[in-house]
């Protein structure tokens, strides 16, 4: 009684957390989330209308992306189209090291968590998808796809953010 008491509570616990938050029982699309405009380390939330150019990511089963590295220059607003090539759902998560360490860990303890963040898309097999990011701080950020067992494998790339 004493586990299932215990287990009750770690769960509760969970899905009060931030961490849980972040996340929903069905994914609701990456339209309806593109509307939060929460500043993050790497940038916020980007505009249709300020696109400055587009990134083309493809997404692959031997868990990779291409490209895996990316140079932006600040204040510049990017869409990227995600262009899943393979059979398996994979994601596009953009973040800091340890931040991305620290989802990943979790999602391989909850590895069905899907997500409704603006720097965040789930891709389905043979699928494409977008998201607009506005890099507003220089620095080295990554992205990766922090499905359980793609990130450990090295599906993983970095993006610069060159200063003005």
């Amino acid at each position: 009684m004493k586990s299932l008491q215990l287990l009750v509570l770690t769960l509760g616990g969970l899905l009060g957390s931030p961490a849980a938050l972040a996340h929903s029982e069905a994914h609701k699309g990456h339209q309806a989330a593109a509307t939060i405009k929460e500043q993050k380390p790497w940038g916020i939330a980007g505009d249709a209308a300020q696109v400055d150019r587009t990134i083309e990511i493809r997404m692959t089963d031997q868990m990779r992306f291409t490209p895996d590295h990316l140079q932006v220059r600040q204040g510049e607003t990017i869409r990227f189209v995600h262009r899943n090539d393979g059979q398996m759902l994979h994601e596009f998560v953009i973040g800091t090291r340890a931040e991305l360490d620290e989802h990943a860990a979790l999602m391989a303890r909850f590895p069905g968590m899907q997500h409704d963040e603006p720097y965040m898309a789930h891709i389905a097999p043979g699928q494409s998808g977008e998201m607009i990011w506005t890099f507003n701080r220089a620095g080295e950020f990554d992205f990766a796809c922090l499905i359980a067992g793609h990130y450990q494998a090295g599906m993983v790339g970095t993006i610069q953010v060159l200063a003005d």
